[in-house]
């Protein structure tokens, strides 16, 4: 042991010596000011701990937080399913409703068809339909369904048909506009760059001056189209040099098809 280990030592035990001379009441006093200097310490520690703490429960807090998020947003789609799939039960439900009531007050006789299939490559001209001779399905009958005409039948098996869609221009329909005189022949048109198709009502007079929202319907010339079946709407009107012509909109959504009636006969 060097010379300055001995002098600290004789130095501690000197001071150590001092402070057991004192009484007790002096003894509590000198414990009472060190704890008083180092009182601010202890605070700083016990403060940082709290904190330590604190953010450890927050960080829990946050994780259940995502737990519980990821939970709801599960269950939200699920809901969103469930809710969708309720929503297309009460669509197809009104639809086929509809389908029911126009069929029973209807003066035709009308048998349901449902679509098969429809050639891709002539989406505006045919569809297939699961009625045929079986069912007293010929060729040139008129298919509708409640909100107006789809078009005709032209080859017939015993149990499928095809049938030619009013959009098609080799399906060409007697029509007369509702409130007016004006007659003449519906013919489809495909204009470029529309999803769905457009019809043509031509051989109109040049004064015929139709205005938008106007009806055409069927006049029955010709027998294949009985009287009254709404083909479209009137778009817009034009005079030729030679007649006036009619855009309609085609009364049935022809880009949706599901379920069809061939008329029969009248009831």
């Amino acid at each position: 042991m060097n010379r300055s280990s001995i002098i600290a030592l004789v130095v501690f035990a000197a001071i150590l010596a001092y402070f057991l001379s004192f009484g007790s009441e002096s003894t509590r006093k000198l414990q009472a000011g060190f704890y008083h200097l180092i009182s601010p310490f202890l605070s700083s520690g016990s403060g940082i701990q709290k904190q330590i703490t604190s953010v450890r429960s927050g960080l829990q807090t946050l994780e259940e937080l995502e737990r519980d998020n990821a939970s709801l947003k599960v269950e939200n789609r699920s809901l969103k399913a469930t809710n969708q799939a309720l929503r297309d039960v009460e669509h197809e439900v009104n639809r086929l409703r509809r389908a029911l009531d126009y069929r029973e007050r209807s003066i035709f006789r009308l048998v349901p068809a449902e679509i098969l299939t429809r050639d891709s490559s002539t989406w505006w001209r045919t569809v297939t339909i699961n009625r045929g001779k079986n069912d007293g399905i010929e060729t040139d009958m008129a298919v509708v369904t409640d909100e107006g005409l789809v078009g005709k039948t032209t080859t017939v098996s015993d149990n499928i048909s095809v049938v030619l869609l009013v959009s098609d221009e080799n399906c060409r329909v007697a029509s007369t506009v509702e409130g007016t005189r004006e007659q003449g022949i519906v013919s489809g048109e495909r204009v470029a760059g529309t999803v769905t198709p457009l019809l043509d009502l031509n051989f109109l007079t040049k004064q015929a001056n139709l205005q938008p929202g106007m009806k055409a319907v069927t006049s029955g010339v010709g027998g294949v189209f009985p009287v009254g079946l709404l083909v479209g709407t009137v778009q817009s009107f034009r005079a030729r040099e030679l007649d006036g012509q009619a855009r309609l909109a085609p009364a049935v959504d022809l880009s949706h098809l599901e379920d069809v009636f061939v008329v029969t006969g009248r009831k």
